[in-house]
């Protein structure tokens, strides 16, 4: 390994200057990380319009001991279901770039650094007005961000680190994957690790080659995260604590929450021992399962052991050197341990749990450091909850289905609306989100159901209600506008097409757009009507056969407006100019023009709704942009934020009246 080492070094000239910069070198200490979606409602009230940077750290600090830094994510899952570029989405947060940055400021007031994504795969959407990574370092620089994640990235490139030194503007690169090319080692001085794992635990190719390089282990899907943690700590990196992932929770079990305390609390207080030019990994230990890695420093070594084994090993782990200056302190458990001298040797003894963990320093300096008997202190406290007696259970959140109140009855069909009668209907329908396959907690909730889920199928009684003909259109929220003066709170993308009050001339008949969930439902209470649920919105679609489309059994271009793509797709269609598309009700435009409000679900971390119809608009180029809806046993989960960010050119709304 070393000789490997010196060679690769050498081939690549290696000198890792832009380690010893000051202004990267958080990066090293960065051991814990997460993923944060904006979405999160720990880190966005949205009744209240703010961010809460500590209400959502107060979290991580009680659950898992805090993070040293955060990638907040504001643009996939959602992007994609208008042409709006990540760039936009950005901009497109609450207090645009100026509450970024004093968001951000916040997290640095709580000693936390700030990344943000970067997508090379984001091709097909709004272009930028500059090259791409002068775009992203322009904002970085506004917000006052720290770094940037390579969202798919094999080496974040080299111009990156061009338009950071153009704008004086220092940041530190992470891509998600492996180093394309060795020299991009150089600045990319953290990376992520996605791993296999074994019964011997593998080491950081990258972290040998430079031992400041930073890598977070990520295993996002994971339920017991015990492989994860144990090669983070073997190789003394850090982990990617990440658990909204992509609005599904994945929290991190009480185990490996209180393994990641304890490892995060010895790695915060000997962090220059975790960059050692001598790192040594998989020094001879005593027991068969247990692996050990060796840092050392002037007058301080560090070991970390891990237990691969299912058995408890309460007796000697390490044989070292023997020293009379030295003492010896087990990090993981709080104490000092005395070795046994045999000759030349010294033995020391002490306990490692199954599937567990250890740590130990040697210090010849004569003095123990205040930071170390800090240190012990609180390990001692720790350990007296043992590993093996915490919950390994992973935790599903449950979704309440957000009521929407009925209406006054109608006696009759209201004007431009359509009378739906009672009926059994089979409501089947699946989320079409492109990650998470059937694992529980994967889409939404519907009252009947135990856990959300991805595929649904139930008999429902629905009653009879009215539903509007077409979706609402610009003219019709034009009156709605002047009867009410209505004010959007968070105005923000509120009605962007229209200029001056107005909608543009031609656009009386498309259906509005550019309103949020809110927005459309104070336009729903004004009109004496509500949004639909979304089984009646697909029973008034597809009635009582089964059928996949509304006008029937087979796929009719000609009953759908056309698809498009393209950075700047054309408007929204009439709502009555594919007639041959209504549904066996008479119901028109229910697909392939825009997006329609329904459902709005809720759980402790997230806030999602349904959206039905499916638009014309998809962006080309990648497989990650928002799923097309092709049938209508299909449906989108379209993650709530706060209106600025939720408006979308593509997503309008019809309404439902009660009936008899």
């Amino acid at each position: 390994m070393q000789a490997w080492r010196e060679h690769e070094r050498a081939r690549l000239r290696y000198n890792g200057d832009q380690y010893a910069r000051p202004e990267l070198g958080w990066g090293q200490r960065s051991f814990i990380q997460p993923q944060m979606m904006v979405e999160d409602r720990f880190f966005y009230d949205p009744v209240a319009g703010k961010y809460t940077v500590g209400r959502y750290l107060t979290d991580l600090n009680e659950r898992y001991g805090g993070i040293d830094s955060v990638l907040i994510w504001p643009v996939y899952p959602n992007i994609g279901i208008d042409a709006r570029s990540q760039h936009d989405l950005l901009h497109d947060l609450p207090g645009g770039l100026e509450g970024i940055r004093a968001m951000v400021a916040e997290f640095h007031r709580h000693h936390v650094r700030v990344l943000f994504p970067v997508m090379p795969w984001d091709t097909g959407t709004h272009r930028p007005d500059v090259a791409f990574w002068d775009a992203a370092l322009r904002d970085m620089q506004a917000i006052g961000a720290d770094g940037i994640n390579g969202d798919t990235y094999n080496g974040i490139p080299r111009e990156f680190l061009t338009a950071s030194q153009k704008q004086a503007y220092p940041l530190v690169l992470e891509p998600e994957n492996h180093l394309d090319r060795g020299e991009m080692l150089w600045f990319n001085t953290m990376s992520w690790g996605y791993w296999k794992y074994q019964s011997c635990p593998v080491v950081s190719k990258y972290k040998w080659l430079e031992p400041r390089h930073m890598v977070n282990v990520c295993e996002r899907w994971a339920q017991d995260r015990t492989d994860g943690l144990q090669s983070a700590f073997f190789n003394g990196i850090g982990y990617e604590s990440w658990e909204n992932i992509w609005g599904i929770w994945n929290q991190i079990t009480p185990r490996d929450a209180a393994a990641l305390r304890r490892i995060s609390l010895i790695f915060r207080t000997v962090p220059e021992l975790l960059t050692s030019p001598h790192w040594e990994p998989h020094v001879d230990t005593l027991q068969d399962a247990v692996f050990a890695s060796k840092f050392p420093g002037k007058t301080q070594t560090l070991w970390l052991f891990v237990n691969r084994g299912q058995q408890d090993l309460p007796s000697r782990q390490l044989a070292v050197p023997n020293d009379v200056k030295a003492r010896y302190y087990d990090l993981w458990n709080g104490v000092e341990l005395h070795p046994e001298i045999s000759g030349e040797k010294a033995a020391l003894s002490f306990p490692i749990e199954a599937r567990g963990y250890g740590a130990v320093l040697t210090d010849v300096s004569g003095q123990t450091p205040s930071s170390i008997q800090t240190l012990l202190g609180e390990s001692a406290k720790l350990a007296k909850t043992p590993l093996g007696g915490l919950s390994t259970k992973r935790r599903v959140l449950t979704q309440r289905l957000v009521d929407i109140p009925a209406t006054p009855v109608a006696a009759s069909a209201p004007e431009g609306m359509v009378a739906i009668p009672a009926g059994t209907f089979r409501f089947k329908v699946s989320g079409v989100e492109i990650e998470g396959g059937d694992a529980p907690g994967v889409d939404v909730q519907y009252p009947w159901e135990e856990f959300p889920q991805r595929h649904h199928d139930h008999a429902i009684e629905v009653k009879a209600f009215f539903i509007d003909r077409y979706p609402v259109t610009n003219s019709q929220f034009k009156k709605f506008i002047d009867a009410t003066h209505y004010t959007a709170k968070d105005d923000h993308n509120f009605l962007k097409d229209w200029v001056n009050g107005l909608f543009p001339a031609g656009w009386a008949n498309k259906p509005v757009t550019c309103v949020s969930l809110e927005d459309a439902r104070a336009y729903a209470a004004w009109a004496g009507k509500r949004l639909p649920h979304e089984w009646e919105w697909q029973y008034a679609a597809q009635g009582l056969d089964g059928r996949p489309y509304p006008w029937g059994f087979e796929a009719t271009p000609k009953a759908i407006p056309k698809p498009e793509a393209g950075a700047r797709p054309r408007p929204a269609t009439g709502v009555d100019a594919f007639p041959q598309g209504a549904s066996p009700f008479g119901v028109q435009d229910l697909v392939g023009n825009v997006w329609q409000w329904t459902d709005e679900f809720v759980d402790e971390h997230t806030r999602a709704a349904i959206v039905r119809g499916g638009g014309f608009y998809r962006p080309s180029g990648s497989m990650w942009y928002f799923p097309r809806n092709t049938t209508l046993d299909q449906h989108g989960k379209y993650l709530l934020m706060a209106p600025c960010k939720d408006r979308s050119a593509m997503i309008g709304f019809r309404c439902v009246v009660d009936g008899p």
